[in-house]
């Protein structure tokens, strides 16, 4: 067999294999194997290869889908903006004055940093240069910067010093941002130095919230953070299709929408 063939039919595996991901949500290496008359090695060298291209995230056994949302701050300023607006509009209601809440980065809490009310007395625990900019013209919010080495790609500080200054806060909420969730692999994100930083923001608070824009559900990232139990809810959009979300929900998940 000629070497254009066997690039032909390994091309037109994959875009099946593509296909199949979107509508099913999730690939099995074996079950693969055996519906396309091929070695499970083949799959997996596929799966390896729509890997390394972004096109899905492996996991033991298949695949899952790769979330959009791992491109860098620039490239999540594109994505539904208008559902990101609702998010923080949504996560501000649960804000009480008084409280400390540690923000996370991203372009989700930068829209929670927007919308708090003027008039609104809290302190703003962050790690992210973008959200501590946002909050210079709120009087009444106390911003507390969180030092370390800068992540270029989130525009958040990572590290031992961002590290040990989060052991010393006892916060109310975190709201939490992450690229991926999905049942099995739980909230995940795309860098292992980042994850460890938000699993430590969330211990320090009372309650985690999770920034749940469209883009992000039934995907997976490489690096866990935390389990869907491990947080008090997600905050979504309205428009976000119920039986997308009835398997969280079903795991005791508490979803909140506008």
């Amino acid at each position: 067999m000629s070497s254009i063939i066997v690039h032909m039919l390994t091309t037109h595996r994959k875009q099946l294999l593509l296909t199949r991901l979107r509508a099913e949500g999730k690939l099995i290496a074996k079950d693969l194997s055996v519906e396309f008359g091929v070695s499970e090695d083949t799959i997996r060298r596929d799966l390896r290869e729509m890997a390394q291209e972004g096109l899905l995230q492996r996991v033991h056994g298949g695949a899952l889908p790769a979330s959009p949302a791992i491109a860098n701050f620039a490239g999540r300023e594109e994505i539904r903006h208008e559902g990101k607006v609702a998010i923080g509009k949504l996560a501000v209601s649960l804000i009480q004055p008084g409280q400390v809440v540690i923000l996370d980065g991203g372009t989700t809490s930068r829209e929670i940093a927007r919308h708090l009310p003027l008039d609104l007395q809290v302190t703003v625990v962050t790690h992210s240069p973008t959200i501590a900019v946002e909050l210079v013209q709120h009087e009444n919010v106390e911003v507390i910067l969180l030092g370390g080495r800068l992540f270029k790609h989130s525009v958040v500080s990572v590290g031992a010093a961002c590290f040990e200054a989060i052991g010393r806060i006892k916060a109310d909420l975190f709201f939490m941002g992450v690229t991926g969730i999905h049942p099995q692999a739980g909230l995940t994100t795309g860098d292992f130095e980042e994850a460890a930083i938000k699993r430590a923001l969330s211990n320090a608070a009372a309650e985690t919230h999770v920034l749940a824009s469209a883009e992000k559900w039934n995907a997976a990232s490489p690096y866990l953070v935390l389990g869907l139990r491990d947080v008090a809810g997600l905050i979504t959009e309205r428009d976000v299709d119920t039986d997308m979300l009835q398997p969280y929900r079903d795991l005791g998940v508490n979803i909140l929408q506008p």
